[in-house]
């Protein structure tokens, strides 16, 4: 009897970029257009860190919209794919939890799709929060788009039935089955991830994590180190239901799967 699945180190989707790119397309960069309104509509300089940048699509946006673009990563292969397809801005390998990219080199830096969520203890995200302040002029912005864990406060939605998802890339067939619990003592949303193949390849079981990241939560981590929140709501958005478009305004609530948040550096290291 072969086993079922087989336990991987590795992350099927951010080793291989344009697998990644497939199973998460974005023909008409929302991301990137969504972060280059709130970009000018707070008047941020043209010097832009994309901490976890991925495979360079909205940096290379903001590259186009005119701006000094930084994209960081810690996946090597993801920076690879980026230097490639996505070329413009400078591509550099650094860990989100803690990285030094120059003191005030930086008039606004954006963190997307969750990658803020990444760093699970308090710890990280004050080293996050750390690093930002430090790399950030005076009066420079972040702009952060991830979960957001009040909505996980009494739904279940997300988590009563596995999640399952199937496309076809360079003739292959993938599925992927995804399962989500909450560890509530850690805050945090936990994910397993199994992928099977139609090419003959065994079965991938992967593992992940967000940290579940409360808009109060999220003020009073940034007051403490130096930001004012000028906005905090969730929607609209790029990974919203409707989506935002040109034109939208921020809502006034957090009540959906989403949060978005501006804030501007007050004060500075």
């Amino acid at each position: 009897m072969t086993s079922t699945t087989t336990a991987s180190a590795h992350n099927l989707l951010t080793d291989n970029p344009e697998l990644y790119e497939a199973r998460f397309p974005d023909p008409d960069r929302l991301a990137g257009r969504w972060t280059e309104d709130c970009l000018r509509r707070h008047g941020a300089g043209p010097r832009v860190l994309d901490i976890g940048c991925g495979t360079g699509r909205d940096a290379t946006h903001l590259h186009g919209a005119g701006r000094r673009v930084t994209g960081a990563d810690l996946s090597e292969a993801m920076l690879a794919h980026a230097r490639t397809h996505h070329p413009g801005p400078e591509y550099v390998h650094a860990d989100l939890h803690s990285f030094d990219l120059g003191r005030a080199a930086f008039d606004a830096i954006v963190c997307l799709d969750s990658a803020l969520l990444y760093c699970h203890t308090n710890d990280q995200l004050d080293g996050f929060l750390a690093s930002c302040r430090r790399s950030l002029v005076p009066g420079g912005l972040l702009v952060g788009e991830m979960r957001n864990g009040a909505y996980s406060l009494g739904r279940t939605d997300l988590l009563d039935a596995p999640a399952v998802n199937s496309f076809t890339w360079q003739g292959t067939a993938y599925r992927s089955t995804t399962t989500l619990t909450v560890d509530r003592a850690a805050q945090l949303l936990c994910r397993t991830r199994v992928w099977t193949a139609n090419d003959g390849s065994e079965p991938v079981e992967q593992r992940s994590a967000w940290r579940l990241l409360f808009p109060q939560e999220l003020r009073h981590l940034l007051a403490a180190h130096g930001f004012e929140v000028l906005e905090l709501h969730d929607g609209p958005g790029p990974r919203t239901e409707p989506p935002w478009h040109e034109g939208l305004l921020p809502g006034r609530t957090a009540d959906a799967d989403r949060l978005h948040v501006v804030a501007r550096l007050t004060e500075s290291v």
